[in-house]
């Protein structure tokens, strides 16, 4: 780490402390040239992957498009916006720390259909008859049952 006040090279940490919630590491320096000290933080750098569409193309994630999908499928059901933005943050800590730098939107759909089953059968139900894109009423009939046992 090059010291801020005269580029020196060598600077040596003094204290090291978690802050934000164990996510930063705030640490205390000193350079070892002009004994100035300063203060860095670190963090993890976990991307979210690119999300590749069914028909091939590559476009970045977006979490807006995530959370307008999963509150459509809950109109108007009796689920609290602070589940829902339970569920949108457990689906990007999946997202993240799957390591991939591109994943199917397939995936992300079966995510996102994993966190409304537990959230509101009626809106999985929802969501997954666009998603699954059901060619009759017997595959929806199929889902319904697997949904009671």
């Amino acid at each position: 780490m090059y010291c801020p006040f005269c580029s020196a090279e060598e600077t040596k940490v003094i204290d090291s402390r978690l802050v934000a919630e164990g996510y930063q590491v705030r640490r205390r320096r000193e350079c070892t040239q002009c004994h100035e000290r300063f203060t860095t933080f670190e963090e993890a750098e976990l991307i979210i992957p690119r999300i590749i569409k069914n028909n091939g193309t590559r476009e970045p994630f977006n979490e807006d498009k995530l959370r307008g999908g999963m509150q459509h499928a809950l109109e108007k059901r009796p689920v609290s916006a602070d589940d829902i933005e339970q569920a949108i943050g457990r689906i990007i800590h999946q997202l993240r720390t799957s390591g991939e730098r591109e994943v199917p939107s397939k995936w992300v759909g079966t995510l996102v259909m994993n966190e409304l089953k537990h959230l509101d059968k009626v809106a999985y139900i929802r969501f997954a008859s666009i998603y699954l894109s059901f060619e009759d009423i017997n595959e929806f009939s199929k889902e319904i049952e697997k949904l009671k046992d």
